[in-house]
């Protein structure tokens, strides 16, 4: 994980940043975004300063001979607009600290100086850049409806009223547009890098909801699995315990059980361990349990020193889809063991009734037990487990005590007409 998040934290064009302008770095470096420092100029950014400058420096110059050669132009105020225009160009350098104050600079200097038009253009095209609509849309207009009021105060020599104006409007227009097109590709970029890092997110919330999953349904499978397996255990160690002058041969065939018990549930837990160390299920383990294997269930837990009676109403379980049969097997485990614990010395019943097209049924009943039996810990998380397993299958489940003060599990899975 530590890997991951120096991945996600590493900056996001190490190697090539000069490329990109100095906001867009900032938007997707989030160091610099969380430092909350104004972004450095980029080696890109020198350069568009530079040739924005030198372009504004040169309509500038223009300018500065056309006002020089107007004779209607008195020589103080060519002085004036000269100086205004080379102060405009210097503020080119401003221009992305403050795109918005220096716009509105412009729009008095520019209606005054006639050297200064080619700052005023860059001055617009950078607000159209760097800021919403709505600056772009008061100061721009502003801009060309005072264009009509400045050629009528100062003609351009040698060129009609209604050229000028014409001509000036395209360029104020015409750098505006670039200014917001440039700002809508840059959002285009931004959506697309925020729309690919909540894909990687939702994709990494997937794999670890996934992963969740897999290992729920690993430990539900070692409770149903570990539970039965030490019930045998536990049930054959007590009789061992509190029987000592029991016939050897008892004695044998319960060593022999809890043995047995003992390596099953050994050889299960290797398994579990196996499958949380690999991070997936083991497909070349044990095949998993289904329905056929309900008659060596019972037979094991009749070994044990259970009544149990079986009535199964399946003509072929292997016709039972592996899944619903292999829940199904898992409910009468579930069944058993607690009866085991809960009911000792009770004749438990299972039956299993069920048709393609109708699904299958699985209950475990048995009577209440003759005496007081303690309480043991950790009951009921079983059948909870159970419920959500036959939840995930298409079925439900239901348990509880029942009139007679018995308990009974019932479960219903879905079992559709064969394809």
């Amino acid at each position: 994980m530590s890997g991951d998040k120096a991945e996600q934290s590493a900056p996001a064009f190490e190697g090539r940043r000069w490329l990109f302008p100095s906001a867009v770095v900032h938007e997707f470096d989030p160091d610099t975004e969380r430092s909350g420092r104004r972004p450095r100029r980029t080696v890109r950014d020198w350069l568009v300063d530079f040739s924005c400058f030198l372009l504004a420096v040169l309509i500038g110059l223009a300018g500065a001979d056309a006002v020089t050669g107007d004779p209607n132009t008195p020589h103080s105020l060519a002085l004036v607009d000269q100086w205004l225009g080379a102060l405009a160009c210097a503020a080119i350098w401003l221009r992305r600290r403050w795109p918005v104050g220096l716009a509105v600079v412009m729009l008095p200097v520019g209606f005054v100086s006639g050297t200064a038009g080619g700052a005023s253009l860059i001055a617009f095209f950078t607000l159209a850049v760097h800021r919403p609509f709505k600056y772009v849309g008061l100061i721009g207009g502003i801009s060309v409806a005072g264009i009509p009021l400045y050629f009528w105060w100062r003609p351009e020599p040698g060129l009609p009223y209604l050229a000028a104006v014409a001509l000036t409007l395209l360029l104020t227009v015409s750098a505006i547009a670039c200014g917001l097109l440039v700002r809508s590709k840059r959002q285009l970029m931004l959506s697309l890098r925020d729309r690919a890092r909540r894909a990687e997110t939702e994709a990494q919330l997937r794999a670890e909801q996934a992963q969740r999953l897999a290992r729920e349904a690993i430990a539900r499978e070692m409770h149903d699995v570990l539970a039965h397996r030490l019930t045998l255990l536990s049930v054959h160690a007590g009789g061992l315990e509190f029987r000592p002058d029991a016939p050897r041969e008892e004695i044998v065939r319960a060593a022999g059980v809890i043995r047995e018990s003992a390596h099953e549930a050994l050889q299960d837990l290797r398994e579990i361990i196996g499958v949380l160390r690999a991070g997936e299920p083991d497909e070349s383990g044990r095949p998993q349990p289904t329905l056929g294997a309900l008659d060596a269930l019972v037979a094991e837990s009749r070994e044990a020193g259970m009544k149990v009676t079986l009535d199964n109403r399946v003509t072929d379980p292997a016709a039972v889809p592996a899944s619903v049969g292999r829940t199904a097997y898992r409910i009468a485990q579930e069944g058993l063991t607690n009866a085991r614990k809960h009911a000792p010395g009770t004749e438990v019943t299972v039956s299993v009734t069920g048709a393609p097209g109708e699904g299958l049924t699985v209950s475990v009943r048995n009577p209440a037990p003759d005496g007081e039996v303690p309480p043991v810990p950790g009951s009921g998380q079983g059948l909870i487990g159970l419920t959500e397993r036959a939840t995930l299958a298409g079925g439900r489940l239901a348990y509880g005590p029942e009139g007679y003060g018995g308990f009974g599990v019932r479960g219903w899975l879905p079992w559709g007409e064969p394809g």
